[in-house]
């Protein structure tokens, strides 16, 4: 095998604002593997949780250290190269596992989500996402968001810095302007303590709310972060989801009996492997699943959408809000996403 890095930058139309902070603009990875007349490609970069961060020059720093490992091997079969994927880090993992996916996909023919036997016509709503701001600024963007697809889902952004009566205000002001028949989800990425979480949450629920993601900041002890969320639990009626804390199998398993649902994201659990395994997991432990992104672009959430059959709450919008974006994304009719018929991750390169 012979494998290639390419490096690219994405750039927002909207820069989003999270309690973290805010970004208009990332550097990634595009890999490309190349073995016996066939090429696959993945796409990675660096994030950070709050508690966790991987910069992308670190990332492609890996990559080219496997590189001369990679070419005496063939990417099948898959279990062979086990041991050299498991010792790189997350984003990097989910790099090549893409590119191996992708390869394996087209030596079949074959989508992954039809040789994994799932139903595309499962495929419900995508979210779209709205970040913090003064409430006009995030009404402006819903209204352009609407410009763009029809936007069922909204999931609105909060842990404010300005504190819980700004939270407030935004989903005060986000309810105003909801149509019949849509969704309001909250994500508060870690923005609040306990006792502020415990205060928002019931409220939310009142206020109609559909649930809320990661109400705590992750905690390096999975013991501790394990403790918040089993406090929050059944507060309220409304689901519990966690992001920021749930990266692999392991912590779902941790945090399955303190929440109602996971946030599956490729490069922070390692790419489809490992995605398409948490999944069916936590289905079968009875959690909703959401299928989340960073600043992630087409090739990346092309090949997040093979798993969207499996997904409750979809939240694949990061490509929709890019303007060099070099990769078509996922096929999408209205605001549904469904994996490509087109072999392997199903990429396609902007015309």
């Amino acid at each position: 095998m012979r494998l290639r890095l390419h490096r690219f930058r994405l750039n927002k139309a909207v820069p989003l604002a999270i309690s973290r902070g805010t970004t208009s603009s990332v550097e990634h990875l595009l890999l490309e593997l190349e073995h016996d007349g066939l090429t696959g490609r993945g796409e990675t970069g660096g994030f950070d949780t709050g508690h966790r961060a991987y910069e992308t020059d670190a990332i492609a720093a890996e990559l080219e250290a496997i590189a001369p490992r990679l070419e005496p091997l063939a990417p099948e079969p898959r279990q062979a190269l086990e041991p050299l994927l498991n010792n790189l880090s997350p984003p990097a993992r989910c790099g090549l596992d893409l590119a191996l996916q992708d390869w394996w996909g087209q030596r079949l023919g074959q989508p992954l989500h039809r040789l994994w036997g799932l139903d595309p016509g499962a495929c419900v709503a995508t979210s779209v996402t709205l970040g913090l701001g003064e409430s006009s600024a995030v009404l402006a963007r819903l209204e352009r968001w609407r410009l763009q697809l029809p936007s069922t889902r909204i999931k609105l952004k909060l842990g404010s810095p300005d504190g819980l009566e700004h939270d407030r205000v935004l989903v005060r002001a986000v309810r105003s302007a909801l149509r019949p028949g849509d969704e309001l989800q909250i994500d508060a990425n870690g923005g609040w303590d306990l006792d502020a979480a415990r205060q928002m949450i019931p409220w939310l629920a009142d206020q109609g709310v559909v649930l809320v993601e990661q109400p705590l900041a992750p905690q390096s002890d999975p013991a501790l972060d394990t403790a918040g969320f089993a406090a929050l639990h059944g507060l309220a009626t409304i689901p519990l989801v966690a992001d920021e804390s749930c990266w692999d199998l392991g912590d779902l398993l941790r945090l399955a009996p303190h929440v109602d649902g996971i946030n599956i994201k490729l490069v922070k659990c390692g790419g489809l492997s490992e995605g398409l395994l948490m999944a069916q997991a936590a289905r079968r432990l009875g959690l909703g699943v959401m299928l989340g992104c960073y600043s992630d672009g087409g090739l990346l959430n092309s090949a997040a959408a093979q798993l969207l059959p499996l997904v409750q709450w979809p939240d694949l919008d990061s490509h929709l809000n890019l303007i060099d974006d070099p990769f078509t994304g996922p096929d999408r009719q209205g605001d549904v996403l469904r994996p490509s018929e087109r072999p392997g991750l199903g990429v396609q390169e902007v015309s």
